[in-house]
């Protein structure tokens, strides 16, 4: 099977499963569905010729109700739609599975990126002692976090997690009744989930699938290339947003944070207890079993019975099983060793933590709640800051502001934000003493501008009881443009003051920087948030070294391409030796979390590959630009910016987002607990509305302008000027600058023009969409001449063809979204009834979920 080539695999255990349980799902016989299964398939028929005949799709609608109906009433015609809407759903959820189930036959799991490939290849060209020593230091850090996109109900999830494991094995009639059962569970959530229900639906893979898939990796890392000697890295480590992410998210209170903790190390020491209650049943001889007896004892009271007291902890968990080793190995042959050795892996990667809540908070609230506390802290007479501070210059607060320490009581603060604030930051020393440091070690400041947004945070974290080691990582998160090109002077201004230093000293030398792929993109544009990160990089890289301080990169990297997801391993295997690469860090949220670390295989797979790119830059290849090349991409970059600041300032740009795309609908629905802006104004302000809502509404137009918007516009500079072929040798020559344009060639792959090609016509925006779709084609035809290809993608034909079928199967479902739209605009303009009106709006946020699902990365 694994001989066929991949296409063929895929087609033959993805594509032809699919068919045919689509097939038996479409013929079940339920009770509120009856013959949607039927009708469907006539709608996408006459969908895909509609839109070949250029028809939009209000007329494809209306034609699939004159043609398959009989006069049905607009109530009738409504309910169909909406029991489209809920199948396709569902259609999505069975190409999830069967994909998914597929996965390991689709993919090579022991080939090229895996480690068993990266130990081969350092075998073969004798680097297996280089190979050993980059693993000593190096580690991959996932990130979960819970921002508004898609995620299944925890039903769901357990109806793709049984149905994977019934296509696997064939069993027909147990995929017959889970089809059954996917057909009469709901899908929508009445209520907007709180942090807490975020948290609870991400712990879901925590614990079925990073528990089992994390240990499984590290475990083949210590038997087949450390020789089953002791590895004293973790090599991955896990980090958990949800409860902890507080920026623009008014729902994340104190408890909250102290319950998702809890809630963390319940879940950890909850499939301990299970390992051990496991063990106790193989180690049945004296000198063992008392010990498996208590420690299960002692899980047992902190798992089922939630004991409060802090009595139990992973060095104490540790020392036992360490020591019920030592007489197994010695007294007992060493007999199921190797289960119990999985165990303390186990413990030694997930400790009382499982994962690490990272506490977030941007800096424009914090400089607001430290003014506050400041002026609250004077006028009670204390003297911790000097009278004049208020009005010291910015060097002179960062000074001061590096030598302060104390013990804040909140209740004399006279300001809720500055409250909230200092409240969680003794949260975070909570969650130290109970889950241990690693429950709580590291708190981001986003949006940061300045030094001085740095040390306001420094100076809070020890104004709350922290004595004389500050056992935190204060991360600075750079995201805009002009951030990132000031990120080098900020760092510097740090790393000169003595305390801070000092500080980075006794954090291992070690200093974090969060760089956001989302709101940078958002801001600039693709190929200059791209190329200005990579900058930022290169400086930060060397500023640190200027320092002897080992800087660690941490990714706000989203889904999509547009939000620095898309090929990420090929990314972090383009770097080269000008940035610093020991350790690789990003966040994963929404449909990538469940696409790319949703079952063991994939999750394996994809850990895998992040672990061999870290390997391939510092082992094997080091990818580096040469002048030329930077001039290029630096020229191309600067072009493709102000292409899109034009575009981003164009008077039409924000009414149509607001008026023409489902926008607004990301707020209404009930995908995630944040708000889809900062802020409490009705007003939409570009720098106030989030990266997900912005790059999410974009790719329910099938436009996807985050995700190459600017890029045609550079390559066609090149073209005019007689300069093509200086891009073509460097496409072929850099894995960075070929990485960058294949992400955006699967933004436009996810394109579709023809859904809202009608808007050529509206007088209002019929320009507006002209230029973008202008632009679209540009870069599309440029991207084929530069790579010599004849379509998109056509170097990757197994993601190509997972495209177009989650772009077929949801081809009707972006059809009702937009004839949704153009009634609500109808209606607006006809004085039509809010009643009529809701109706439609409910259809739109709908319609988000079955897309979302379906991209799988959002664009």
């Amino acid at each position: 099977m694994n001989n066929l080539p991949k296409l063929d695999r895929f087609n033959e255990n993805v594509l032809s499963k699919y068919q045919i349980y689509n097939s038996i799902f479409s013929t079940l016989p339920f009770d509120t569905i009856d013959d949607t299964g039927v009708l469907l398939p006539l709608l996408h028929k006459v969908c895909n010729k509609g839109f070949k005949l250029e028809k939009n799709p209000t007329e494809i609608v209306e034609h699939f109700f004159d043609k398959y109906q009989d006069e049905p009433s607009e109530k009738e015609k409504s309910d169909l739609l909406f029991r489209f809407i809920q199948f396709i759903e569902r259609q999505v959820v069975l190409f999830d599975a069967v994909e998914d189930a597929a996965y390991p036959i689709v993919n090579n799991m022991d080939g090229f990126g895996t480690l068993r490939n990266s130990k081969e290849l350092a075998l073969l060209s004798n680097k297996k002692d280089e190979l050993k020593k980059h693993l000593e230091d190096f580690k991959v850090r996932i990130v979960l976090t819970a921002h508004p996109t898609q995620f299944y109900p925890g039903s769901v999830l357990g109806i793709i997690t049984d149905l994977d494991k019934a296509i696997q094995n064939d069993d027909l009639l147990l995929i017959r009744k889970l089809l059954a059962q996917l057909g009469k569970t709901p899908f929508y959530k009445k209520e907007k989930p709180s942090p807490f229900d975020e948290a609870v639906s991400l712990i879901w893979y925590l614990e079925h699938v990073f528990y089992h898939s994390v240990p499984k990796i590290y475990n083949y890392i210590q038997h087949h290339i450390y020789d089953g000697e002791p590895i004293e890295n973790e090599i991955i480590e896990l980090g958990f947003w949800p409860g902890g992410d507080r920026d623009g998210n008014p729902f994340v209170t104190t408890k909250i944070t102290l319950d998702v903790a809890e809630r963390l190390r319940q879940t950890i020491l909850r499939n301990y207890y299970r390992d051990i209650r496991r063990l106790k049943r193989r180690y049945t001889f004296d000198g063992v079993q008392e010990i498996f007896a208590k420690l299960e004892k002692r899980l047992y009271k902190h798992v089922v019975r939630s004991y409060t007291k802090v009595n139990f902890s992973q060095k104490i968990l540790l020392e036992e099983l360490y020591a019920a080793r030592e007489i197994i190995v010695n007294d007992h042959q060493s007999l199921f060793v190797e289960e119990l050795n999985d165990v303390i892996n186990k413990v030694r990667i997930f400790g009382f933590h499982f994962a690490t809540l990272d506490i977030r908070q941007d800096s424009r609230v914090h400089h607001q709640a430290f003014t506050q506390i400041v002026e609250d802290l004077l006028k009670t007479g204390d003297t911790t800051f000097p009278e004049n501070y208020l009005r010291l210059s910015e060097e002179e607060q960062v000074e001061v502001l590096s030598v302060v320490k104390g013990s804040i009581d909140p209740s004399i603060l006279t300001d809720e934000t500055s409250v909230k604030t200092i409240e969680s930051i003794y949260a975070l020393k909570e969650i130290q003493q109970r889950n241990g440091e690693r429950g709580a070690n590291r708190y981001i400041i986003s949006n940061n501008q300045s030094a001085l947004h740095v040390m306001q945070t420094f100076a809070m974290l020890n104004l709350c009881g922290f004595e004389n080691e500050l056992p935190v990582d204060v991360i600075p998160l750079f995201e805009t443009v002009d951030d990132l090109e000031n990120a080098e002077e900020v760092m510097r201004t740090l790393y000169t003051n003595k305390v801070y230093r000092h500080h980075v000293a006794k954090r291992k030398n070690k200093q974090t920087i969060m760089l956001g792929f989302s709101d940078g993109t958002k801001d600039g544009g693709y190929l200059m948030a791209n190329w200005g990160i990579f900058k930022a990089k290169e400086a930060l890289t060397r500023i640190s070294r200027e320092f002897d301080i080992e800087v660690i990169f941490f990714d706000g990297r989203g889904g999509p391409p547009a939000r620095g997801g898309g090929k990420t391993h090929q990314f972090y295997a383009s770097l080269g030796p000008t940035i610093e690469d020991k350790e690789i860090q990003l966040t994963i949220q929404g449909q990538t979390i469940s696409s790319n670390f949703g079952t063991l295989n994939s999750s394996q797979y994809n850990l895998e590959q992040l672990l061999s790119s870290g390997i391939k830059n510092d082992v094997f290849t080091k990818d580096q630009l040469n002048d030329s090349h930077r001039e290029l991409i630096n020229d191309m970059a600067a072009t493709s910016y102000q292409t899109y600041v034009d575009f981003k300032n164009h008077d039409k740009f924000l009414p149509y987002l607001e008026k023409m795309s489902t926008l607004k609908y990301y707020a209404k629905t009930n995908i995630g607990s944040r708000p889809s802006k900062r802020g409490g104004s009705d007003k939409l302000d570009f720098s106030a509305l989030r990266a997900i809502p912005f790059v999410g509404s974009w790719s329910q137009l099938k436009q996807n302008v985050p995700g190459f918007f600017g890029v045609g516009t550079a390559l066609k500079k090149y073209e005019d000027a007689g300069r093509f072929e200086e891009v073509k040798e460097f496409y072929h020559a850099s894995d960075f600058f070929r990485t960058l344009l294949e992400n955006s060639m699967m933004s436009l792959t996810k394109s579709f023009f023809g859904l809202t090609s009608y808007m050529a016509d509206d007088e209002e925006f019929g320009e507006f969409w002209t230029l973008i779709f202008t632009e679209y084609e540009t870069t599309k035809r440029l991207l084929l001449k530069l790579t010599g290809e004849s379509e998109l993608m056509e170097s990757f034909p197994v993601g190509k063809a997972s495209i177009e079928i989650r772009e077929q199967i949801v081809l009707p479902l972006l059809t009702i979204q937009q004839f949704a739209l153009k009634k609500i605009q109808e209606l607006q303009k006809t004085g039509g009834s809010a009643e009529e009106i809701e109706v439609y709006e409910k259809m739109v946020m709908r319609s988000l979920f079955g897309n979302i699902n379906a991209s799988r990365n959002s664009a």
